[in-house]
């Protein structure tokens, strides 16, 4: 969205937009200091930690334990048939990776593997497995590890062009933004985001939600990701073919550009026309952009 509006205002005609993410290297909480002490102080709210905002929609919204574990289990399964049917290669590049060693003998060496498919989702994954998983945010909740998105690495990239360079470039466009839009919403409840920011982008494309073809719900709870399904009932059939974030995990900083491609491979492959992106923001946003597959 950023991209396109710099190439919309002639401040660009060419941005590659994306990013990387090594969320396994993240620092968790515990002794750190916020980032910023005076908001901490003034506005502690902004500062809810994400799982409690899960924990948040989870009651307000009356999403229950059992509908989440469910939500997480077809997250997975849809992950795996995916990964089997090769729904996902298209937009995965595989990277060799190098890694030193010492054999038995205590002698240093190098060996070489390909890490081509995504490693989170689970083929093991059942019902009564996650339903055995303890609350881990909130005594009494129902939010877990099982039906959270995943701490994840990652990076993913699209290369956004304006109508002036495709044509000195003289290559297909893959696709093009609709429409974007973007809401506030509270930071205790931030994962709703999507409910404002859907219909935003709805109206600003002149669409319905019937018009689209797909979505990519950025699933960072099963709580919030039910929640807007179901405030907003979107077409469950249309969600997330492929598993979302549960299964294939958030890595945060590239999740709107690896959203997005997912988005356009599996229309172009149901030779569909329009799919939407969308998410939820922490300290309370949500974001949605409708594409059209060209």
């Amino acid at each position: 969205a950023i991209a396109t509006a710099k190439i919309r205002s002639g401040m660009a005609d060419c941005i590659v937009a994306g990013g990387v993410e090594v969320m396994s290297g993240m620092p968790f909480g515990g002794w750190k200091l916020v980032p910023n002490a005076d908001v901490a102080k003034n506005n502690p709210e902004w500062y809810w930690g994400m799982g409690l905002t899960a924990e948040a929609v989870a009651k307000e919204y009356k999403v229950s334990r059992e509908d989440q574990d469910e939500f997480s289990f077809k997250s997975h399964q849809k992950a795996i048939a995916a990964i089997k049917n090769g729904h996902l290669k298209d937009g995965l590049i595989p990277i060799t990776i190098k890694e030193t060693y010492l054999d038995e003998n205590l002698k240093q060496k190098t060996r070489e593997f390909i890490v081509d498919t995504d490693e989170g989702p689970r083929a093991d994954t059942a019902i009564d497995k996650l339903a055995n998983l303890k609350p881990v945010f909130a005594a009494g909740g129902s939010v877990t590890a099982g039906n959270s998105s995943q701490t994840s690495d990652g990076a993913a990239f699209v290369l956004v062009v304006s109508e002036k360079m495709l044509k000195k470039l003289n290559v297909q466009p893959i696709a093009r933004l609709v429409s974007y839009g973007v809401a506030g919403v509270p930071p205790r409840i931030m994962g709703i985001g999507p409910i404002e920011a859907i219909p935003l982008a709805l109206k600003k494309a002149g669409m319905k939600q019937q018009d689209l073809d797909l979505i990519e719900l950025n699933e960072a709870f099963a709580s919030q990701s039910l929640a807007v399904i179901r405030t907003l009932d979107l077409d469950q059939d249309k969600v997330n073919v492929n598993g979302g974030a549960i299964a294939l995990g958030h890595p945060l900083g590239c999740t709107g550009s690896k959203l997005s491609v997912q988005l356009f491979n599996e229309l172009k492959r149901r030779e569909k026309k329009f799919g939407m992106v969308t998410m939820c923001v922490g300290t309370g946003q949500g974001a949605a952009g409708i594409f059209e597959i060209m």
